[in-house]
């Protein structure tokens, strides 16, 4: 009889699995869950982001059709070559040469400079030759040389950056409230010039201001920071295109996106002023 029942004992404990299996099943179906959970909050913050994006456009006057007024910060559109080919760099020369033409012209060669580097032909215009201190409006004797960019932009298919550029200097004014709104500013008046009055398609500009965080010399002098006041009107190489709103969701889908930066831009028309906004507080108006 006792036989018997250590028989019915033995059958008996083989027949149930470990406790520890158990453990284990439970442990791995709880990090199931957990990774289908995570999962899903990555997937719930690409739909608020579009939501964003499209808030966004609306917001600072990004319509469909209109000009791009959206800084992408180092993401590229499309991977570019290292140099230009000769039939490009051929067309940058001629229009170079066009726009030095009108430069001499209208005696401007210290305030107007043109160079051809990696991102295409570079036009760079002193703030003293395009604005008043302080300033977003079109200087008249600035118009000529304007024009002469815009007949030359009229011709081609390449996209054009219009980029503005401050001193440190701090102003904060009704109008203008901080450097990165004075930059911007006059980005964007150049831009509306360059549509209203110069004939541009609008589908090919795009403007971004940088304050004062992008500068070309020290500012530890007053030449300097005068260099440093400056918009650049960039007429980009044919292979660096400026991305759409949908081309910029399907980056950020993709593993390849890190980062996006976006700059506000102001809707206004050309004659809109912006001053310089400055990060710290506290800082007291300044006349530019």
């Amino acid at each position: 009889m006792s036989a018997k029942s250590r028989k019915i004992k033995v059958s008996d404990s083989k027949a149930g699995a470990p406790l520890w299996m158990v453990t284990y099943g439970d442990m791995m179906t709880l990090l199931l869950c957990f990774f289908i959970l995570l999962f899903s909050f990555s997937t719930l913050d690409v739909v608020k982001f579009r939501d964003v994006i499209i808030e966004l456009q609306g917001a600072f006057g990004v319509l469909s059709g209109g000009p791009m007024v959206l800084n992408l910060g180092d993401i590229p559109a499309k991977q570019i070559t290292e140099n230009m080919s000769s039939s490009t760099q051929g067309s940058m020369f001629q229009m170079q040469q066009a726009i030095q033409q009108e430069v001499k012209e209208a005696e401007l060669e210290n305030e107007i400079e043109t160079e051809i580097n990696e991102r295409g032909l570079l036009i760079r215009f002193t703030d003293t030759v395009l604005f008043d201190l302080g300033k977003a409006d079109i200087k008249p004797e600035a118009i000529p040389v304007l024009r002469a960019v815009a007949n030359e932009i009229r011709t081609i298919p390449n996209q054009i950056a219009i980029e503005g550029h401050t001193d440190p200097t701090p102003i904060r004014t009704f109008q203008f409230p901080s450097n990165w709104w004075l930059s911007t500013g006059r980005a964007c008046a150049i831009l509306h010039w360059f549509v209203e009055e110069g004939g541009v398609n609008p589908e090919q500009l795009r403007a971004a201001g940088y304050s004062y965080y992008r500068p070309v010399a020290p500012n530890d002098n007053s030449r300097n920071r005068s260099r440093n006041r400056r918009v650049d009107v960039i007429i980009l190489r044919s292979e660096d295109k400026q991305m759409s709103p949908g081309e910029i969701l399907d980056y950020l889908e993709s593993d390849e996106s890190d980062r996006i930066v976006m700059t506000a831009v102001s809707p206004e028309g050309g004659g809109g002023q912006q001053d310089e906004m400055t990060d710290e507080p506290g800082e007291e108006s300044v006349n530019q």
